[in-house]
């Protein structure tokens, strides 16, 4: 009768070790799966914060080309959510058009919050673009003069932080969580004098 050695016996997998490799393999799957969901909500964040920046640069440029209507822009409520359904009249939106600077300021308040609506933009889908439940404040010196201008955009983020609330645009409004936890907050603040 042959006897068999320990090198004859170990000759291949058995089936205990084939399922030790297939669980160490998910579980590092299961990672790579997590790691995909926390990047894909880090760059979402991301685009939510350039969007927002684009927004009040944009809007902080048509305040410095309108000094006669600067008054206007401040005398505005919080925006975002349809504040402003529909658009002024005139139209201020061609080259032609014969607007004062107040109503100027009107229509790019519009403007603006249909932005930050995403009501600007839209897909075949019926998909649009914009910030989540966004509220945009502007704020700056009384009456308009020249000074610090600050447009404050804030949305709802996907992820809960604990953070305190130093500026008071959107908070307390609760469409950021309870405790405003899901809020985050762009600042933009730029010197305009209406007199230039």
């Amino acid at each position: 009768m042959p006897i068999m050695t320990s090198q004859a016996r170990q000759a291949g997998f058995s089936l205990i070790e084939l399922l030790v490799a297939v669980v160490v393999f998910s579980v590092g799957l299961l990672a790579v799966a997590g790691l995909q969901t926390v990047s894909k909500s880090a760059n979402y964040e991301g685009i939510q914060r350039t969007t927002a920046s684009h927004i009040a640069y944009g809007l902080l440029e048509d305040m410095r080309s309108n000094g006669s209507g600067i008054a206007q822009y401040l005398a505005s409520p919080a925006l975002g959510g349809g504040a402003i359904a529909n658009e002024p009249l005139p139209s201020c939106s061609s080259i032609a058009a014969e607007c004062t600077g107040d109503q100027k300021a009107a229509h790019d308040l519009w403007f603006w919050e249909s932005v930050v609506d995403g009501s600007q933009e839209s897909s075949a889908a019926g998909a649009s673009g914009g910030i989540v439940s966004p509220t945009m404040c502007i704020n700056g010196p009384v009456g308009g003069g020249p000074g610090v201008y600050v447009v404050t955009i804030v949305w709802r983020g996907s992820v809960a932080m604990n953070s305190a609330v130093i500026n008071q645009c959107g908070a307390g409004s609760g469409k950021y969580g309870d405790n405003d936890e899901f809020r985050r907050v762009v600042s933009v603040p730029t010197f305009i004098d209406p007199s230039i």
